[in-house]
C-alpha cells in the first residue's frame, strides 16, 4: 500500500489522537486493570454486564480487601452497587470475572473500585446496552429540509469569486506547492483555506482531495503529508483562523453569535462555507472531484456530518466526536450549551424554548437522515463534549453506508486505529491500491 500519511496525521480540531489502552491503574507495587468482556463495552440486552479484573501485587505482604462496582445513569443517578471480598497473595496476581445484572437500552457510568490493605483506586468508565436502538425523543422541524434548501439557494446566488494564490517559496520538503484559497460565501463573507498539491511530472494528473474542517475556534494551518496522490485542503470557516474579517468574537461568543435568529445564526453560514469549499474543488482541473474525503473532529466532525446531510457530491465523510448531536439532550452545564445558556441570561427574550427551537435546525441528528455518502463516525464513551448517548442518536438516524468506531476508554478523541482505518477505507472506496 502506498503511503497514507496525509490521511494519518491530521486531527484538525481539539480532538487528539492517542493510544487506546485498556483501563489500568498502577501504583508502585499494585496494578489494577479492568477490561469489558464485550467489545468496546457495548453489551446486548438480557446478558450480564461483565468485566475482566486483573490484579498484580508486587508487595511482599498479603493484601486483603474488596472490589466494588457502582453503576449510575449518565446523569449520575444511583442505580446499583455491590462488592466482592478479595485476598491477594504476597507477590501474587489474581484474575476475576466481575458479573453484574443486565441493563435496559442506554448508556451507563460505572465505577470499579479496589480497596485493599495498602492500595485504594477507582477506574471510571461507561458502558452501553443495545446502543443501536438508542433514538432521540425529538423530531426534526417540519420545515427543516425546506429551510436548508432555501439556504443553499441563497448561497448559490453569491458569486464565489474563487482566488487561488501560490505562496512565495511554497515548495516544501514534502514536494508540494502551497496555495492560499479565497472565496465568497453566504452573506458575501470572505472565507479562506490552505491547499497543498503534490508536484508531479504528469501534467494531466488529478489528485484526490482531503478536505479538513476545523474544530471550534481552531486556526487551521497548511496541511502537508507525503502521500503523492492526495491534495490537502484545510478550511478556515468564517470567524476562525484567517477568516475573521467580519466575525471576530472571543472564544466563548462564537457558538452563540446571532443565535436569536436561525436565518442569521453563525452556524448557518459556517455550514454554507463548507459547501462553498466543495464548489471550489469542483472548479479545479488538477483536483479529482470524484475522490473527495471530508473529515473533521469535534466541531469539524459536526460540520462533516452536516455537510454529508446536505451535499451528495462527496463520496466519503469522516466525523470524529461530533458536537451538537441531539441538542435537547445535551447538558446545560457542559460546553457548548453552557456558553449558549450563559449568553441567554443577558438576553431575556432568549427563552429555553426559543433557543432549542432554533438549535433544532442545526442538530446533527436532523442532518443524518439525508446522508447518502459513506460515513465513518468515531466516538469516545467518556466524552462530555459529545456525549455518547447523543452521538448514538445521530448515528442511528443515518440510513445506510455507515461505520462506527467506539473507544470505551477515551473522551473527546479517537485512537490511532480510527485514523489508520480511515486511510485504508478511503483508498479502498476510491480504488487506489
Amino acid at each position: 500500500m502506498r503511503a497514507i500519511a496525509c490521511l494519518l496525521l491530521f486531527t484538525l480540531s481539539s480532538t487528539l489522537v492517542q493510544a487506546a489502552t485498556p483501563g489500568m491503574h498502577q501504583a508502585d507495587d499494585i496494578t489494577f486493570t479492568a477490561t469489558p468482556v464485550s467489545k468496546d463495552a457495548l453489551f446486548k440486552g438480557g446478558v450480564p454486564i461483565q468485566y475482566n479484573i486483573s490484579l498484580v501485587n508486587s508487595l511482599p505482604t498479603v493484601q486483603n480487601g474488596k472490589i466494588t462496582y457502582r453503576i449510575t445513569g449518565m446523569n449520575g443517578k444511583f442505580l446499583a452497587e455491590d462488592s466482592l471480598v478479595i485476598k491477594l497473595a504476597a507477590n501474587g496476581d489474581r484474575q476475576l470475572l466481575l458479573n453484574m445484572p443486565s441493563r435496559q437500552i442506554g448508556l451507563y457510568k460505572i465505577s470499579l473500585m479496589i480497596n485493599v490493605s495498602d492500595y485504594d483506586d477507582t477506574i471510571r468508565r461507561v458502558f452501553g446496552v443495545d446502543v443501536d436502538k438508542i433514538k432521540s425523543a425529538y423530531a426534526k422541524p417540519a420545515d427543516f429540509d425546506q429551510f436548508w434548501k432555501n439556504t443553499k439557494t441563497e448561497l448559490a446566488k453569491v458569486k464565489p469569486n474563487f482566488r487561488m494564490t501560490e505562496m512565495k517559496d511554497s515548495v516544501t520538503k514534502d514536494n508540494r506547492k502551497l496555495y492560499l484559497v479565497e472565496m465568497q460565501s453566504l452573506d458575501n463573507i470572505t472565507i479562506r483555506a490552505w491547499l497543498t498539491i503534490p508536484i508531479s511530472k504528469n501534467k494531466n494528473k488529478k489528485c484526490a482531495v482531503l478536505l479538513g474542517l476545523p474544530g471550534y475556534q481552531v486556526n487551521l494551518k497548511p496541511g502537508y503529508g507525503d502521500d503523492p496522490d492526495f491534495a490537502v485542503m484545510y478550511l478556515n470557516v468564517r470567524g476562525q483562523g484567517n477568516s475573521r474579517d467580519v466575525i471576530h468574537t472571543d472564544r466563548t461568543g462564537f457558538i452563540s453569535y446571532n443565535i436569536e435568529d436561525k436565518d442569521r445564526y453563525v452556524m448557518r453560514g459556517v455550514i454554507m462555507d463548507c459547501i462553498r469549499a466543495i464548489d471550489f474543488i469542483y472548479t479545479r482541473p488538477e483536483l479529482d472531484k470524484d475522490k473527495i474525503v471530508v473529515t473533521g473532529g469535534s466541531m469539524g466532525g459536526y460540520l462533516s456530518a452536516a455537510l454529508a446531510g446536505l451535499d451528495n457530491r462527496v463520496k466519503i465523510y469522516s466525523a470524529q466526536n461530533p458536537i451538537l448531536c441531539d441538542v435537547r439532550n445535551l447538558s446545560t452545564t457542559e460546553w457548548p450549551m453552557d456558553d449558549i445558556m450563559r449568553y441567554a441570561k443577558i438576553r431575556p427574550e432568549l427563552t429555553p424554548d426559543k433557543i432549542y427551537g432554533i438549535l433544532d435546525y442545526f442538530d446533527a441528528k436532523n442532518f443524518a437522515t439525508g446522508i447518502s455518502g459513506n460515513i465513518l463516525v468515531g466516538m469516545g464513551l467518556l466524552d462530555n463534549l459529545a456525549p455518547p448517548q447523543t452521538v448514538f442518536a445521530f448515528y442511528n438516524n443515518i440510513p445506510k453506508d455507515k461505520k462506527l468506531m467506539v473507544f470505551d476508554n477515551l473522551a473527546h478523541e479517537v485512537g490511532p486505529s480510527y485514523v489508520i482505518y480511515q486511510g485504508r477505507w478511503s483508498r479502498d472506496l476510491f480504488g487506489m491500491f
